[in-house]
């Protein structure tokens, strides 16, 4: 069991202690649930009045939360930032023993570093390549002409089909597929015919991709996360589509293809952008939005109606059907 004092979890951070700086952490919980040998945090206001029974062995807060409470505090600018840093010490990454297991199938061409890992039923393809420190979780899929940075870990089950270039340090979770033909297709005498997909998938240093999320390969260029992206589970990032560092997405959001998304946006669950378009840097989208032209100052968007009852909503539906035929009718105010 790891076990951190309030002290030495402030020095450790650059935190200030405040009460009883020996009190033992095993863990960490929430305010209404945790321990007292855990540490909790409180970043929104919302939750203040928690503190008063919380049973927590410490909580991280801002200085001026802190006034009035008698409990061990570490007192901190970003509470939730110095908690997410404090809560990875009580959940190490296991390590992965070197080596390639004897199930996994690699092809001649490709080349495994000495001390990467490769787990059961991994196949690896021609001239691909997977660098130092690497995890291969089992039962990932490697086609031809991959790269793994190093240091990068694909949990389990992940999918690189071709030409997928992924930085140092990059995650990937569960049912992830990236590098899957565009989905690019022509009409020719009233049959579909499908346009080649010869690009690939740049993924930069840092990001972290979720469980089933899709990352098509470019039709003629790549397909370009910058470094420090973050998506959710169940994401579709279409062919061409440039997303900015640093850049965040939540659960089920899609990307249609050549879209150009900026830097430190963040874009809510559910939303949809539309191909050819660009979208500015600091960018906030939010949750159903649905983005049919470009953004070009920074800012937060949104689109779609909130939650109402559905007897309103049902009123409210029929006289947006009859919206355009009473602005019509409102006198123009420059006559």
């Amino acid at each position: 069991m790891t076990t951190h004092t309030a002290a030495s979890l402030a020095e450790r951070f650059g935190l200030t202690v405040r009460g009883d700086g020996n009190v033992a952490l095993h863990g960490v919980g929430t305010l209404a649930e945790a321990g007292p040998d855990q540490l909790a945090f409180l970043a929104n206001p919302k939750y203040r009045n928690q503190l008063a029974s919380t049973r927590a062995g410490a909580v991280v807060m801002k200085e001026a939360d802190a006034e009035g409470y008698e409990g061990t505090v570490l007192l901190a600018r970003d509470p939730y930032v110095a908690f997410a840093r404090i809560s990875a010490l009580f959940a190490p990454i296991p390590e992965r023993a070197p080596g390639i297991h004897p199930s996994a199938s690699i092809d001649p061409s490709a080349e495994v570093a000495a001390d990467a890992h490769v787990g059961a039923f991994v196949a690896v393809g021609a001239r691909s390549r997977i660098e130092a420190g690497a995890v291969v979780g089992p039962g990932c899929v490697i086609g031809e002409d991959c790269v793994i940075g190093a240091g990068s870990e694909l949990v389990a089950r992940v999918t690189l089909v071709t030409r997928v270039r992924l930085g140092q340090r990059v995650r990937i979770h569960p049912g992830a597929v990236l590098g899957a033909a565009g989905f690019g297709i022509a009409m020719d005498n009233g049959h579909w015919i499908n346009v080649p997909q010869v690009g690939g998938v740049v993924i930069g240093d840092d990001c972290d991709i979720g469980a089933n999320t899709c990352i098509d390969r470019g039709a003629i260029e790549d397909t370009v996360l910058e470094e420090d992206v973050r998506l959710d589970n169940h994401i579709q990032i279409g062919h061409n589509a440039f997303i900015g560092a640093h850049t965040a997405m939540a659960g089920g959001v899609a990307v249609a293809g050549s879209a150009r998304i900026g830097r430190y946006c963040m874009i809510a669950g559910m939303a949809g952008i539309a191909g050819h378009l660009e979208i500015c840097d600091r960018v906030v989208i939010t949750a159903m939005s649905m983005v049919t032209s470009s953004i070009r100052e920074p800012g937060e968007y949104s689109s779609g109606l909130p939650l109402m009852d559905n007897r309103t909503w049902r009123r409210n539906a029929a006289r947006f059907r009859h919206l355009d035929e009473l602005a019509r009718r409102i006198p123009r105010a420059d006559k």
